[in-house]
């Protein structure tokens, strides 16, 4: 059994979006596994009755006896509140409505434009970032007064502009992007060896790779398992399942019923093209690409054996989600303590100086990867130490991956400029420049138009 020998006590998390019903309940989960650290967590949210619900189940845990982290959980109604004093600053917000994401999502398909996700890139993940930036120009200017050398965890999509706009707003600020993505794919090569090997009971972390790429559109060029070389494997394994896919047997079909579920043949057919292990979820994966590959119609997005994650699921998944937080609160029901496989408290742990941590993180690109541009957030491998956090030299992409990758940095500059400057015509070249847009221009420029006045509640300024 593992035992701490350190405790670090008296330490402050400010929540932003403390009122979530799945993030935030992931972390009060991990906290209470952790028996090296404890102290406040200060829920801020702009529901400040979801806020309020999560300050009581958090403090429940604290009572009961297999409860090894005892923290305190604390709504709070103001940025100020939440950020003063914080050591550690965690951010996952829903930029908007699911009302306004029905438009990011659905409205393009009334032009032919499908999307499995869109949230990063595409049409839908271009309008989503156009809402999001001026929350976290408020978000950064906000850590800049209050609290400026907490260190900041954001897992809000679009991830990479969300962090480049906290470094844009404040430059000396302590941030880095978390994605769960590329532990999926770890989880795949652990099939690998089972499958190919006949290896049981790997944990993914057990796998060390070499991560490269922009978030969503992440690339592992070397894998392996102690001293064996599992990148080589996966081609076998790709050769294998490359035609009906590959899910655990447990899951078998899911992809058909399940908004997040695939038959990794988007990764497959992308190895096949590029030699290079895809290192994100298919739905993700097929939005970076021309549309005619992945996402061309629904039958081409049946064949390639992945769903279109649609708003009314979201919707529904709200619903439950509420109900089992008022159960949960009323003590009908009990909270579940379970490890959330993300790395947020083991992230923290490393910078309090109770451990070393090398995990792929989203930062600014400072060489780590070679041919994107400086200064462009991209995701690696990092090592986090005492305050600390370095990136890890990860290579080069293949040059028929980079340009690729080059061509979402560029749009996703472009967004984040025309955002702060509010400027619809540089908004809308970067709109007709993704790949998802394959459609005549005059039809792009009228959807980017219906899009833009459907989020213009959050682009004050903006010359609609």
């Amino acid at each position: 059994m593992y035992h701490c020998g350190d405790v670090v006590n008296d330490i402050t998390i400010a929540y932003i979006g403390g009122g979530s019903r799945g993030w935030a309940w992931r972390l009060m989960s991990d906290l209470a596994a952790e028996e090296c650290m404890s102290g406040t967590v200060r829920l801020y949210d702009i529901d400040f009755e979801a806020a309020q619900d999560n300050e009581l189940l958090g403090n429940k845990l604290c009572d009961r006896e297999e409860v090894k982290g005892k923290w305190q959980y604390k709504a709070v109604e103001t940025l100020e509140a939440a950020l003063s004093g914080a050591d550690f600053i965690v951010i996952s917000i829903l930029p908007g409505t699911f009302a306004d994401m029905a438009s990011d999502v659905h409205l393009p398909e009334q032009y032919g434009i499908y999307q499995s996700v869109g949230d990063t890139v595409g049409p839908g993940g271009l309008l989503r970032a156009l809402r999001t930036i001026p929350m976290y120009v408020e978000i950064a200017q906000a850590i800049k007064k209050y609290s400026p050398q907490a260190w900041v965890i954001n897992y809000t999509n679009p991830m990479a502009l969300c962090t480049k706009t906290l470094y844009e707003v404040f430059p000396e600020i302590k941030a880095f992007g978390c994605c769960h993505e590329v532990f999926s794919t770890q989880k795949l090569l652990a099939a690998v060896l089972r499958e190919v090997k006949g290896l049981i009971g790997i944990d993914r972390s057990e796998i060390k790779i070499n991560v490269l790429g922009i978030n969503h559109f992440t690339w592992i060029t070397e894998a392996s398992y102690k001293s064996m070389d599992v990148f080589s494997l996966y081609k076998e394994f790709v050769d294998l399942f490359y035609q009906e896919g590959y899910e655990d047997s447990a899951q078998k079909g899911h992809w058909i019923n399940d908004s997040f579920s695939s038959a990794n043949r988007v990764k497959f057919d992308l190895f096949k093209r590029y030699g290079v292990i895809a290192a994100a979820g298919d739905r993700h994966l097929a939005e970076f690409v021309p549309s005619n590959w992945y996402l061309k119609d629904r039958h081409t997005i049946e064949k390639w054996k992945f769903n279109l994650t649609t708003v009314d699921w979201r919707i529904n998944d709200l619903h439950t989600r509420r109900g089992k937080s008022k159960e949960l609160v009323n003590g009908r029901e009990k909270f579940e303590l379970k490890e959330s496989g993300e790395e947020g408290v083991k992230q923290i742990k490393a910078l309090l100086g109770l451990q070393d941590l090398v995990t792929n993180v989203n930062m600014l690109n400072r060489g780590q990867v070679m041919g994107i541009p400086m200064g462009a957030v991209v995701e690696t491998n990092a090592l986090f130490r005492k305050d600390s956090l370095r990136p890890i030299m990860a290579g080069k992409l293949p040059i028929a991956i980079e340009s690729l990758v080059v061509r979402h940095v560029y749009n996703q500059e472009s967004i984040l400029r025309a955002s702060l400057t509010k400027d619809k015509t540089l908004a809308l070249s970067a709109f007709l420049n993704d790949p998802l847009i394959t459609i005549p221009v005059d039809n792009a420029t009228q959807l980017f138009h219906e899009m833009l006045y459907n989020s213009r509640k959050y682009l004050g300024g903006w010359n609609l």
